[in-house]
């Protein structure tokens, strides 16, 4: 390596380091979003399985929570570590693959600057784990193209198993090696050799447990999620939402290398057939199912971590390999520039969004309602009411605020989900002693109220009535119902949806 390898290296290094760094800021002081306390409340009792994902993302909390304890920042912090090995394998295929430092140090920062990384691994969801073990399958299957031994196939199917555990999305993978191994006329030979097919039952191995427990609980975990896939009207409208969202996610500049790079690799301009069609084989299989998805359904915007590895590196194509007129070399040069201190910009402006409400004048936005701002001085006001009250048990009408309540509430405070027992299925039930006492029943402020409760209970008298805030905007109010009487058992265990005939 000759020296200014060396330092474009360790500029990258530093560079990377720098902006995990930023993310661990941003964790320390970002609530967290109501999906992260779910999963927080996985992590404190880990299983095979989940109702909604594999377990991948309840064990990167649970391994946080063990150095940070049960803090924000202890949630986040191994999903945001996890970009130090993702950057490793991005900058590692893109070198095998495209065979230059400069195409791997841009990919690698480029990668990281978009929000899907920034924000992906900041806010903890299966999405983090799976763009990490995302990175190695491109890694290990550019080892597989540069090696030519069958061994990496074992490689393959370890990472793959890994995505399999992050989330069901990683199925997509198969489809995605056999078009490459189809298409590039040299890798043919590879389906007749027994290495992909044991690196599959590599993949297999890993992800029983996940099956075993879909087994043992009427497979709902599978049905949830595969179900997704099921068309049941035409809602061509979801497609218009899907690209605005991808260009926000991936920051503006980084969009436009990446389209210039994939339109690049379909047009053969830039690397060698069997890099190209690797990157095109991963990103158009799993894109072009969303977007059919998109026909009848809403995609969000991080159901595309995937694919996300591998679009970095077709926008590091476009910027250091693929020749271009004058006119786009201009626009290319200008994304190359500024990608960074964008994607750097876009992410400070959100934290700062989500956790003040300033730039939109402290009006509504779209993180408002799922990041727990208000989350701590709510629950202290709602532990007052509780131990006010004497309730022995505080249940709540849905997983958010069930698990917004377990996280911001004193240790130990019994808390439950009044019906969707299968989410808690792998957790303790509440002490029967706990639901047999005065009840605290925490939900938004509805006009009505809730009356099932007062077909449930005997007395049903309302304590309080809480604000959630975000400086001067109050974000919802929060009823308090003393529940005393009950008529029958206090949870309700009726099956999923998934389970009904």
């Amino acid at each position: 390596m000759n020296p200014n390898e060396a330092r474009l290296v360790r500029n990258t290094a530093v560079t990377v380091v720098a902006l995990v760094a930023l993310r661990l800021v941003g964790a320390t002081w970002t609530p967290l979003t109501f999906d992260e306390a779910y999963y927080w409340m996985w992590s404190q009792h880990l299983a095979f399985g989940y109702y909604d994902h594999p377990p991948g993302v309840a064990v990167v909390i649970r391994l946080g929570t063990m150095i940070a304890g049960d803090t924000e920042l202890g949630v986040r912090l191994v999903s945001i570590l996890l970009a130090l090995p993702m950057s490793f394998a991005v900058y590692s295929a893109a070198v095998i693959l495209f065979g230059g430092r400069r195409v791997a140090a841009t990919a690698t920062v480029l990668l990281n600057v978009t929000l899907m990384a920034a924000v992906g691994t900041l806010i903890v969801t299966p999405d983090s784990p799976l763009l990490v073990a995302s990175s190695f399958v491109v890694l290990c299957l550019a080892k597989v193209l540069e090696t030519g031994r069958g061994a990496w196939w074992l490689a393959v199917g370890a990472a793959v198993g890994a995505a399999l555990l992050s989330k069901y999305t990683a199925l997509f993978f198969g489809p995605a090696i056999l078009i490459w191994l189809v298409s590039v006329p040299k890798l043919r030979r590879w389906l007749i050799s027994p290495w992909p097919y044991l690196g599959g039952l590599v993949s297999l191995l890993i992800f029983s447990p996940v099956i075993l427990w879909n087994a043992d609980h009427h497979w709902v975990s599978f049905i949830k999620q595969l179900g997704r896939s099921r068309i049941e009207d035409f809602r061509p409208a979801f497609l218009g939402e899907l690209i605005p969202t991808q260009i926000a996610f991936a920051t503006p500049l980084v969009f436009i290398l990446g389209a210039m790079g994939l339109y690049a690799l379909l047009k053969r301009d830039g690397g060698a057939s069997a890099a190209r069609g690797l990157i095109n084989a991963i990103f158009w299989t799993i894109v072009l199912y969303f977007v059919w998805h998109s026909l009848h359904a809403r995609v969000e915007a991080n159901w595309f971590a995937p694919v996300y590895p591998v679009f970095a590196i077709a926008a590091a194509v476009a910027a250091n390999l693929t020749r271009w007129n004058k006119h786009q070399q201009r626009v290319v040069d200008f994304c190359l520039r500024w990608a960074a201190p964008t994607g750097i910009l876009m992410f400070a402006l959100l934290i700062v969004q989500a956790n003040t409400g300033a730039l939109s004048g402290y009006r509504r936005d779209a993180t408002v309602r799922s990041v727990g701002v208000g989350w701590g001085e709510l629950a202290t006001g709602i532990e007052t009411v509780r131990a006010r009250t004497g309730a022995a048990c505080i249940l709540a009408p849905d997983y958010g605020t069930t698990s917004w309540l377990a996280f911001y509430l004193p240790k130990g405070t019994c808390v439950a989900q009044l019906t969707q027992r299968i989410r808690w299925v792998n957790m303790p039930e509440p002490d029967p002693a706990q639901l047999s006492g005065k009840l605290l029943f925490v939900d938004e402020l509805r006009p009505g109220g809730q009356p099932v409760l007062k077909e449930a209970f005997a007395r049903v008298d309302r304590v309080a009535e809480l604000p959630r805030k975000r400086g001067p905007l109050t974000i919802e109010t929060y009823a308090l119902d003393l529940l005393e009487g009950a008529r029958g058992e206090v949870l309700d265990r009726s099956p999923p949806t998934e389970l009904l005939p």
